[in-house]
């Protein structure tokens, strides 16, 4: 557009920056000067001055931004920039040629965004974009987002997209896109995803948002974007007060006792968990370490977490002799130990001995509310059968598990009817029964009513039992307002349980629409159990509705790696790749998970529907008649979900109505899925939405 000439203004005695302009880009230069003079902000190249035919800026003694930097350093910088673009967006001014040679960094290390030529408050599709590739043609669309690579409208999320291209170079020194020629780097663009980046996971899931093909799946404004790179400047997680307990070693050499064993730890998290300021890693996270015997440090690691407690159980008889170790994840080093040798009737002394030394060797100082929030202590032989059905629980897909999981809370209830953590877990259990179609959710969601109502008779502020209800206003009786009430009330009290924060964000975040708060809800509950199958699963499902497919893909994969014989990750991630279309790979994993689970008839369904998009009707034929019955429960669902994927939305509709008539609380969910996306915006779909009470859009 012209050349950059260092010169002295001589009225007011500075130097300056003037830009001259070559001819044939007077409406490029109009443009520019109305840009820089509607913004003012101290990370935004200053405008003195404007002539007939030159522009008098703001000099700057700085060098172009450059990677690769420390993550501390990007941020800080990022930072600044992003407060730069969100001036200019307040403005209603897009600047459309993000890109490093555009920031300037100055000795103080201040960002100063420059360059306003391409900046325009509109951009029709089509408009300038040839202009925009010529002079460094490669350099210019390196950075591109998709939509103004493909001459498509543009708006704040596509400087989003330029912003995390930036970022990514900060961070690594080499470009997310690259290519020998333009055509290749506009290749990778518009379909390639970036090299994975050495960075902390925060940061790259920030770069990885940024860099979503589609504008919804992006930052949607750069105060978003803003908040979530001032949250990966927070103090790293392991430098708080934090520790993980592992599953007790079973010395017993009997294996009926190692349900005990798993139990003492259990119950020492559950103490710890009242301390105000101390992070405490969830059971199911923790307990994924048992039998690996992996080094302390990588465990702490994996966890995030700065101190790991574990120990061993032997019993002999009423006697119990307990062993546990402190120690810290820097070192390795033993920093407390005991032992205790007591009587069985002692366990829950021994439990508070040791929570007690723990505290004291890392001074986290108690809460006030610590003692009024006490759970209530059961009789011993009311707590092993309250541990058995934990036991039990962690194969609650099993119809045998899940039926001894119940019983065993039942006995725990009539060995102590005031165990009202029991009764609350049972509700819990009864509700999860009717999801996988285990039981028919008329059949034992009001039993899960009724234990979640006995659990606050005896404590009414206990949070799983609250959450329970909640869940089962929602998916079982579409009341919503009530489902928020109770979940209100699940999350007043301090600290949540990673599981409530799970339900919350699934019944009733999800449904309602609000997509997003359910992903940080999960994200909240997976820094305290990092592991959790559901809350791992269930956040990719948030990832998923809300067109962040790669983050999706990543956290379905993990799931996958740690629970092999899952079908559900397989399956959801089926339905990610089908939303975008790429049947090839949806139809891969659906066969996955179908070859995981032939009894299930969602996994049946699923891989129906997309063999019919693939082309395969005799095949799909074939697995749709090995449904059972219409009336057997969960098949209406399957059948809605095989119609939705199939595009059949008459056939969709009349499936739903007879899946709403069985309160099959997968309707509920099925809904928010990417497949259902077109039925959501018809009249027919938004007809079975109001049976449910559901809004119409999310």
């Amino acid at each position: 557009m012209g050349e950059v000439w260092k010169a002295q203004d001589t009225r007011l005695g500075r130097i300056v920056a003037i830009k001259r302009l070559k001819d044939g880009y007077s409406d490029r230069f109009k443009q520019e000067a109305l840009a820089i003079a509607a913004v003012n902000h101290p990370n935004i190249c200053q405008i003195h001055d404007v002539g007939p035919d030159y522009l008098v800026l703001e000099y700057i003694n700085g060098q172009p931004l450059h990677g690769p930097m420390a993550a501390e350093e990007a941020v800080r910088l990022a930072i600044q920039i992003a407060a730069a673009l969100e001036e200019a967006h307040s403005r209603g001014i897009l600047h459309r040629d993000l890109k490093p040679g555009n920031i300037l960094v100055t000795a103080k290390g201040i960002a100063k965004l420059l360059d306003f030529g391409l900046a325009k408050p509109t951009a029709p599709a089509g408009s300038d974009i040839t202009r925009t590739f010529e002079g460094l043609l490669v350099g210019t669309v390196a950075y591109m987002a998709p939509e103004q690579a493909q001459g498509k409208p543009l708006d704040e999320r596509s400087d989003i997209f330029s912003f995390g291209a930036v970022l990514y170079e900060m961070i690594s020194g080499r470009r997310a896109f690259a290519g020998d020629s333009a055509a290749d780097v506009l290749s990778a663009v518009l379909r390639d995803q970036p090299p994975p980046l050495q960075a902390p996971a925060a940061l790259e899931r920030v770069v990885t948002r940024c860099l979503e093909k589609s504008q919804g799946g992006r930052f949607q404004t750069v105060a978003e974007l803003q908040a979530a790179l001032r949250q990966t400047d927070r103090e790293p997680e392991a430098s708080r007060p934090s520790i993980a307990v592992l599953p007790f070693d079973n010395m017993s050499g009997d294996k009926d006792n190692e349900y005990f064993s798993d139990g003492l730890a259990e119950e020492i998290i559950s103490d710890l968990a009242q301390i105000a300021g101390l992070k405490v890693i969830a059971r199911t996270s923790a307990f994924a370490f048992k039998g690996r015997h992996e080094d302390i440090r990588r465990i702490a690691e994996a966890l995030g977490v700065a101190h790991v407690l574990e120990g061993s159980v032997r019993r002999a008889g009423n006697r119990i002799r307990v062993a546990a170790q402190l120690i810290s994840a820097t070192d390795g080093s033993h920093l407390w130990s005991g032992r205790y040798d007591r009587e069985m009737a002692d366990v829950f002394d021994i439990q508070d001995e040791i929570a007690h030394a723990i505290v004291e060797t890392l001074r986290v100082k108690l809460s006030r509310g610590h003692a009024a929030h006490r759970r209530h202590t059961p009789n011993l032989p009311a707590y092993e059968a309250f541990l058995r059905a934990r036991y039990d629980s962690l194969d609650n897909y099993s119809p045998e598990a899940s039926a001894r999981c119940t019983r065993n809370y039942q006995e725990a209830i009539a060995l102590d009817s005031q165990f009202a953590l029991a009764h609350a877990e049972l509700g819990i259990h009864f509700l999860t029964r009717a999801l996988p179609g285990i039981a028919p959710a008329r059949e034992v969601m009001p039993l899960a009513r009724a234990a979640a109502l006995r659990a606050l008779d005896l404590d009414p502020s206990l949070p799983e039992a609250h959450a329970a209800l909640g869940a089962a206003a929602g998916v079982y009786e579409f009341d919503w307002r009530e489902s928020e009430r109770q979940f209100g009330l699940a999350l007043a009290r301090d600290p949540v349980p990673p599981s409530v924060r799970f339900l919350y964000g699934m019944f009733y975040l999800l449904p309602v629409g609000r997509w997003r708060e359910a992903a940080a809800e999960h994200e909240r509950g997976l820094e305290d159990d990092p592991l959790s199958f559901s809350g791992r699963l269930q956040l990719a499902m948030c990832f998923m509705q809300t067109n962040r497919f790669v983050e999706a893909e990543m956290e379905f994969r993990k799931v996958m790696k740690s629970y092999e014989s899952a079908f559900q990750p397989p399956m959801f991630l089926a339905l990610a790749f089908a939303a975008q279309e790429k049947l090839t790979q949806a139809v891969t994993f659906a066969e996955q998970a179908y070859s995981l689970a032939p009894w299930h008839s969602h996994s049946t369904s699923v891989l129906a529907g997309l063999l019919v998009r693939a082309g395969n009707l005799s095949r799909a034929e074939e697995l749709i008649r090995k449904l059972e019955s219409p009336q057997t429960y969960g098949v209406p669902t399957a059948m809605t979900f095989f119609h939705l994927l199939c595009g059949e939305l008459n056939s969709a509709t009349e499936w739903s109505e007879k899946a709403i008539e069985q309160r099959d609380p997968r309707m509920v969910l099925g809904m928010q899925l990417p497949m259902a996306a077109a039925f959501r915006a018809d009249p027919r779909g938004r007809a079975i939405l109001r049976k449910m009470n559901l809004p119409e859009a999310g």
